[in-house]
């Protein structure tokens, strides 16, 4: 199993995304009860820490926090929007701190796309700076692509730039939009549907299949991509019965995740696939379940290949 647990740093941004989970705020962790977070996940056994945000590369005491995980023998991971990161300097001291991996969030191949959907009209160069900064810096530079209505058909063209611009990416993490923030409630028009996601999704996948790249896919049930059931996390996570820290900088405070289940339709009933499928996020809320449809595929041999993997 491979635990790995979420600190959120600082709620505050240099972009403002229209369909982000986690909107700035004025909260703030003090690098003690940081430090105490790290202390807590490694007591836990966890195996590693992602920072996140807001933008973590906002946070003051970033490399030294970085500094004292890795003291503590607990590795750093970092999500990042790839904009302070477009710095070579801050990118090394950050190496020198310890880190080794970072998330980069791309949201389109589109530089103009890109701009409206962050506020930023430079953020498509500065992340293309940023991944060559990690690369040179022999940083594991990991894609995060969030899934919403302005790229939902053009995943495979993201990809296709990405993989084609930078040759050494070779992980892709997928998510699908969690519609549940305020700013998404203003945004709407962001919200994707699944039918309008499916082939491209399909495309992009298969592509990174057959160049021998890896990827994960998280809130997308499985009737949505069965050939590549393997790749869900939340299926990963019920196959390896797995379990998720989360430490939110806001009423939730810290969530331990141990079920990965969403809804479920009555055709799911009787799809075979059910027992590891988490099912629709936010069903009937945001998405409808009058999209999902029963699959009639195996799971021993998803399983088997779950269980297999490292």
């Amino acid at each position: 199993m491979a635990n790995l647990g979420y600190i959120q740093l600082v709620r505050v941004c240099n972009q403002q995304c229209r369909f982000c989970s986690n909107p700035e705020t004025d909260y703030k962790l003090p690098v003690e009860d940081a430090m105490k977070k790290v202390d807590d996940l490694r007591e836990r056994g966890y195996d590693g820490i992602i920072l996140t945000g807001g933008e973590p590369t906002m946070c003051p005491y970033l490399e030294e926090l970085i500094a004292y995980a890795t003291s503590r023998g607990v590795a750093s991971r970092m999500i990042t929007n790839g904009q302070k990161t477009a710095d070579p300097a801050l990118v090394e001291r950050l190496v020198a701190a310890g880190l080794k991996h970072v998330h980069v969030s791309v949201h389109s191949h589109d530089a103009k796309v890109q701009a409206e959907l962050t506020g930023n009209p430079d953020s498509l160069p500065n992340i293309e700076k940023s991944l060559e900064n990690f690369h040179r810096a022999g940083v594991n530079a990991d894609v995060n692509i969030t899934i919403q209505a302005y790229n939902g058909g053009s995943l495979d063209r993201v990809v296709g730039w990405l993989v084609s611009r930078f040759p050494h990416l070779r992980h892709f993490v997928f998510n699908f939009l969690d519609p549940t923030s305020d700013r998404v409630a203003v945004n709407r028009d962001t919200i994707p549907k699944l039918a309008d996601v499916e082939l491209s999704l399909h495309r992009a996948l298969t592509m990174l299949h057959k160049s021998r790249r890896t990827f994960r896919v998280e809130r997308v049930p499985l009737c949505y991509m069965a050939e590549f059931a393997w790749a869900s996390t939340e299926t990963r996570k019920i196959v390896k019965e797995e379990e998720r820290i989360v430490h939110f900088l806001d009423q939730r405070g810290m969530v331990r995740q141990t079920t990965f289940r969403h809804g479920k339709a009555d055709v799911c009933k009787v799809c075979l696939l059910e027992p590891i499928c988490a099912g629709l996020f936010e069903m009937d809320t945001f998405y409808q379940s009058a999209e999902l449809y029963p699959v009639f595929l195996p799971p021993g041999p998803i399983i088997k290949r779950i269980k297999e993997s490292d």
